[in-house]
């Protein structure tokens, strides 16, 4: 998921424009040309009409743009690329004036689920008007993280001490990476706040992912700016082994329903053979052809699907990034497809919710989480990809990939228990920092 644009423009009052485009005209022509690159076609992921026919608008156009008029001459440009797994987890609240903000994080941060790909960064906006907490709060994300700066020096003012606190206690909750249990959930915590209401106390909440992607740059009015990419070197080497003492292997081609439901929550498995994708749109599409009798374009028997919308291929790739997509919001289709099409698991990211984990119950199935955020990486695991269904979809159409050694713990078994339930429960235990018994309710 490429993401929607976001652009955040500080435009100098002394500025004059040569153009006839309005600035969202000129914003959405850059979108078009980033996400059209040849050499790097990205997937378009905005849909136009989001409330009727949601048909795609091919380019990734139009970019939600902020502007701020401020005195000078210059142009100050923000561009982030924010996908569905964390801006769909953002969170907004009006707390009464004698609330506490920090016990709404605590309370809050829990139910955003895994989606989100933690570790990552939170985004707090607080007051000004509802509107104005939540551009603050994705305001907020655009800063570098400097948490650690700030513990060294100490907070100097009301915010400096939320962040530190925040920082900690987020973290005591246990969470971990990709929600599963562990020490860091967050990063940094940001806030920017606002003068409010006597009677006010709006708090927004946005998660940003591991993932994070924004680049920034000024504009002198001398030429178009230069921005030299990140070299290669400053990432780690990718040394990944498939690791069968760790790992069992699985056949996709030869799997039947009895050795998914041997399959033990925390399991790691090395997927190889042909899976079927599938996402939201398709899911729609089959859940309306069942209702009519119509013959599905596949057969799901004792097949799995992977929740990914991937990438067109450039160069001599099989397929672009192909990372999981948010499971949850299948969730509403996992009894239609385990009961009428013959599926017997499912891949995807972050956790299930209760109606999916009862249906993987009772049809004895199973749930398998694949790393969120670590599209290329999944990539590397396909050997060969297909439409094979849909095609209209783009990339929302059903593939069929090969794939070798792709990589997946068992999230939820065909007994039910979610790891996403049971891992950041312990972690939170060993951690130790929370009393147990004051969110308990959250378990």
């Amino acid at each position: 998921d490429t993401g929607i644009a976001v652009v955040f423009l500080k435009i100098g009052m002394d500025l004059h424009w040569d153009a006839k485009l309005s600035v969202q005209e000129m914003v959405d022509e850059g979108v078009r040309r980033a996400y059209n690159n040849p050499d790097n076609k990205l997937p378009a992921s905005v849909l136009l009409d989001p409330a009727g026919a949601r048909k795609t608008s091919k380019d990734n156009t139009p970019a939600v743009v902020h502007y701020e008029v401020v005195p000078g001459h210059h142009l100050e440009v923000i561009c982030a690329a924010k996908g569905g797994g964390s801006e769909n987890k953002s969170k907004f609240y009006a707390l009464n004036p004698s609330d506490s903000i920090v016990d709404w994080v605590l309370k809050t941060v829990p139910t955003m689920g895994a989606g989100w790909c933690p570790p990552g960064i939170l985004g707090i906006g607080i007051g000004g008007t509802p509107e104005k907490a939540m551009l603050l709060a994705k305001e907020s994300l655009m800063a570098p993280v400097d948490i650690q700066e700030l513990q060294a020096r100490g907070a100097k003012n009301r915010v400096e001490e939320l962040r530190l606190e925040l920082y900690e206690k987020v973290n005591a909750l246990g969470i971990g990476a990709q929600g599963l249990g562990g020490l860091t959930t967050v990063l940094d915590v940001k806030i920017l706040d606002y003068p409010t209401h006597a009677a006010s106390l709006p708090v927004a909440m946005i998660p940003n992912c591991a993932a994070t992607r924004h680049v920034h740059f000024h504009l002198d009015g001398s030429g178009p700016a230069i921005l030299t990419p990140p070299s290669l070197d400053d990432w780690p080497k990718v040394t990944w082994q498939a690791d069968t003492n760790l790992a069992t292997r699985v056949n996709l081609d030869t799997l039947t329903p009895e050795e998914v439901a041997a399959w033990k929550p925390g399991q790691v498995l090395l997927l190889n053979g042909k899976m079927l994708t599938g996402r939201d749109a398709a899911h729609k599409r089959i859940q309306d052809m069942l209702a009519k009798g119509e013959k599905l374009p596949v057969d799901f028997k004792n097949r799995v699907i992977y929740y990914v919308g991937p990438v067109d291929p450039v160069r001599d790739e099989v397929v672009g990034p192909a990372g999981p997509t948010t499971a949850t919001r299948m969730d509403k289709f996992t009894e239609m497809m385990l009961a009428q099409t013959g599926l017997i698991s499912m891949v995807g990211k972050a956790e299930r919710g209760p109606v999916a984990i009862e249906a993987i119950k009772k049809h004895k199935s199973a749930y398998l989480m694949a790393v969120g955020g670590a599209a290329y990486l999944v990539a590397k695991a396909i050997k060969a990809a297909r439409v094979v269904g849909f095609a209209d979809l783009g990339m929302e159409a059903i593939y069929e990939f090969d794939v070798k050694d792709m990589q997946v713990t068992v999230a939820v078994d065909s007994n039910g228990p979610s790891v996403h339930q049971t891992g950041p429960h312990e972690w939170m235990l060993k951690i130790g920092k929370i009393p147990v018994s004051a969110i308990g309710g959250h378990h």
